[in-house]
């Protein structure tokens, strides 16, 4: 059974993430505990509100170095919505210009549509290959509750490294719906609010831990 943390840094959704990942069957604790964090077999980074406010929240429990030293040592992390924000360079929100995690290149912006918040069921454009998403069908939908988000892919390819596997979503516009990145994975949407078909994610996420 892999053992998994829950980083608790004052966002909300823990126990929400925290059942779900138990009814997939990992053994989940939720705790701000460095040594746990970076101990555990994956690591879960949830998210909601605003990037600011989150990012404090992370900063304060060493949120940012204990990422790093995870994925320097090939750890897994998950990021889930606000969560996965962090993880690019910048966020933008009413005027307020905020640093992030950097591990992606890309700027968190507000996603031009009608209607805002983006609110409900959606479906993806999964990349081949990707892990995450084995095993569902293309019309697949997944719960969203997001106003912002990463609307360009700034990160160039390289002849080196592989390149991450990105998944796109629109509402409006094309965004970032989620990113398969070696150690690092996220996704925008909530995979813990999205019944069967984010159970299957959250299985295919420990299923590569552990495999």
């Amino acid at each position: 059974m892999s053992r998994i943390v829950v980083l608790d840094y004052g966002s909300g959704n823990l126990r929400s993430a925290e059942r779900a990942l138990q009814r997939v069957g990992a053994d989940v604790t939720v705790t701000a505990d460095a040594d746990a964090a970076l101990e555990a077999d994956g690591l879960v980074v949830p998210g909601v509100g605003a990037f600011a406010a989150c990012m404090r929240g992370l900063s304060a429990v060493d949120g940012p170095r204990i990422i790093e030293r995870r994925l320097a040592g090939g750890r897994p992390v998950l990021g889930i919505c606000v969560g996965m924000q962090v993880l690019f360079d910048l966020g933008v929100e009413w005027g307020e210009r905020t640093e992030g995690c950097g591990q992606w290149p890309g700027t968190v912006e507000r996603i031009k549509a009608d209607v805002l918040p983006h609110m409900g069921w959606n479906t993806l454009r999964v990349p081949t290959g990707s892990t995450l998403f084995a095993g569902l069908d293309a019309d697949t939908r997944f719960y969203f509750v997001h106003s912002f988000g990463v609307r360009r892919w700034e990160m160039e390819a390289s002849d080196v490294l592989r390149p991450p596997l990105v998944t796109w979503a629109h509402h409006g516009e094309d965004f970032v719906a989620a990113v398969e990145n070696g150690a690092l994975a996220a996704t925008q949407f909530h995979p813990e609010k999205s019944g069967d078909a984010g159970a299957v994610v959250l299985r295919n996420w420990l299923r590569d831990i552990v495999g």
